[in-house]
């Protein structure tokens, strides 16, 4: 099972040119799951043949996707604690997907400004109950851009090395399970449409991530490789801001 979690980066940036890059891009990567961010309803960059949950509340038609190969049963999606009113970051969404290894998928889009963490923490403790609450002992797949590095207060509650308000999980950050300590930046000065956009002082960071929630001593999916993708230019286009993060899972009975 291929996991994809991609910033669209809204239809900025020459979206013509940069819509052909990304429909291409994702019919060779053919992905089963998507979480998209900075999404329209009607981009149509997959395939034929997905199923579709979109954020219902949207910023100027702004908002989040999850797109996935097999049905999906009831969505639940949650606007998340101290958002800022009519932004779209501040949302979370859930879904079962009814494929061959039943499981949950989230996709998770907390505030972004850089002194926002307090936001974001109880944005993260949100989406964590909502899970619990939902998924019970299923697999959990957990992606999104979620505007933080991996040792801030959010980003290491997901990882299982702090709690907050009381509450703590264990999710496995699938860059780290294969790549360990490399810096894996997705969102970096490398690609001009950062530096060019609103961050022309961006140093680079590693904001996009893929987490696989543990359950009993470990992952409750096999993690078998993470990588960076539309990280090149194609034809001096480039995808979008945000470089996208793919992870390959397999059951755990899987060898």
């Amino acid at each position: 099972m291929r996991v994809l979690t991609l910033n669209l980066y809204s239809h900025h940036a020459s979206w013509p040119e940069r819509r052909k890059v990304l429909t291409d891009g994702l019919a060779d990567l053919n992905p089963d799951l998507v979480a998209f961010q900075e999404s329209f309803v009607e981009d149509d960059l997959l395939p034929p043949g997905y199923h579709y949950f979109h954020q219902s509340a949207r910023e100027n038609g702004v908002g989040c996707t999850i797109a996935s190969r097999w049905p999906l049963g009831t969505p639940h999606e949650l606007e998340l604690p101290e958002a800022e009113p009519g932004e779209f970051a501040g949302w979370a969404g859930l879904v079962e997907v009814q494929g061959p290894e039943p499981l949950y998928f989230v996709n998770h889009k907390p505030s972004f400004r850089l002194a926002d963490e307090w936001r974001r923490e109880r944005q993260a403790v949100a989406t964590a109950r909502l899970v619990e609450r939902v998924a019970g002992d299923a697999p959990v797949v957990l992606a999104g851009d979620f505007d933080a590095v991996p040792d801030s207060a959010a980003l290491r509650f997901w990882r299982g090395l702090q709690s907050l308000d009381g509450m703590s999980v264990a999710y496995r950050d699938t860059w780290e399970w294969i790549r360990g300590a490399a810096p894996g930046h997705t969102f970096t000065p490398v690609n001009p449409l950062v530096v060019r956009g609103n961050w022309p002082l961006e140093r680079g960071r590693r904001i996009d991530y893929v987490f696989v929630r543990c359950t009993g001593n470990g992952p409750s999916l096999r993690i078998k490789a993470c990588r960076r993708v539309f990280t090149e230019p194609v034809g001096g286009i480039w995808a979008s801001d945000h470089f996208g993060v793919v992870a390959d899972l397999l059951p755990l009975s899987s060898t």
